[in-house]
């Protein structure tokens, strides 16, 4: 394998869509002893299964690489962009990149997750784009759907065949592909309770405990639907001179949420707004990881003239959570 298909300054995307556990290999072997044998932190994060036959293959050498089952490895999206950055954070080598082999789990999705998952392939593009990251994430065409198969080759701008890298010739950009699949929102059900806002008040909080009280929740799950909301809140409400509508709902096993507020320039929020924890300076969009990070699903976007938030939280009857 050519040791410049990754690049060293940059973020690389390939997939590789492997049919047979000598495929997966054909293409992991070498990418793994290619890294290690230059001094790279090497992660492969995929199925048990995978990884035992990796380590298998790679013999004393596989002492060195790094391991996740990826079941675990981030079970959402912005848990997953999450631990990624956890990981280079913890293992960069200055003036050397990293190599990952990320295997998203796909069976027994529902389809608003497969949309989520494959958005979050696209936005990696974006998300990771300055960091010296090379990234190959396997597709087991035994397992999952041809419509993942598909996604697969329009949200990565390569695919590895064994050592060989072939261009995609249907790789879409990040933001336009993250809009194709973006699920439908429909409007709250009449009679939703809500309240307006002029500004980041204790009326936020207030409201958003009662609502997650009336639905069930208690205790620190109480706590954190309240914060989930407050924060998408403060998002909206940083603009300056900002209306924001604020109603809240419930629906099966979840506590739903819609934020709206006019967008003050007309222009729609970031495609991936949200979904990168905070850095060393702050920024307004903080609060949306944080409360990304605490519901089941948050959805943010233009609306017309509108900038929308919808969060669904976990209900009461979720065994999951605290």
């Amino acid at each position: 394998m050519p040791a410049d298909l990754g690049a060293a300054d940059g973020f690389t995307h390939h997939a590789c869509l492997y049919g047979s556990d000598d495929e997966f290999l054909a293409m992991a072997v070498p990418f793994a002893e290619r890294g290690l044998a230059a001094g790279e932190p090497v992660l492969a994060a995929t199925t048990a299964a995978n990884l035992a036959s990796l380590r298998a293959a790679l013999g004393g050498r596989a002492y060195a690489l790094d391991t996740a089952e990826t079941a675990f490895f981030g079970r959402r999206p912005v848990e997953r962009v999450s631990a990624f950055l956890r990981y280079h954070a913890r293992r960069a080598v200055p003036g050397r990149r990293l190599r990952m082999l990320a295997e998203p789990v796909w069976s027994g999705k529902s389809a608003r997750q497969v949309a989520e998952w494959q958005r979050m392939e696209a936005g990696l593009n974006v998300l990771l784009a300055d960091l010296p990251v090379w990234m190959i994430c396997p597709y087991d065409t035994r397992a999952v759907p041809d419509q993942v198969v598909s996604a697969a080759r329009a949200t990565h701008p390569g695919l590895m065949d064994g050592a060989r890298l072939l261009p995609c010739a249907e790789y879409v950009a990040p933001k336009e592909y993250a809009a194709s699949v973006a699920p439908d929102l429909p409007p709250p059900p009449a009679g939703a309770p809500g309240i307006a806002l002029t500004s980041d008040a204790p009326a936020v909080r207030r409201f958003a405990r009662e609502r997650a009280a009336a639905a069930g929740l208690s205790g620190p799950r109480l706590a954190l639907a309240e914060l989930a909301v407050h924060e998408a809140a403060g998002y909206l409400l940083a603009a300056r001179g900002a209306r924001v509508s604020l109603r809240m709902w419930t629906e099966p096993g979840a506590l739903a949420c819609e934020l709206l507020r006019r967008a003050p320039d007309g222009a729609p929020p970031p495609v991936f707004v949200g979904f990168h924890p905070p850095g060393a300076a702050p920024d307004a969009a903080d609060g949306l990881w944080l409360a990304r990070s605490l519901c089941e699903y948050m959805e943010i976007r233009g609306d017309g003239p509108w900038v929308r938030i919808t969060l669904h939280i976990a209900g009461p009857r979720d065994a999951e959570r605290l």
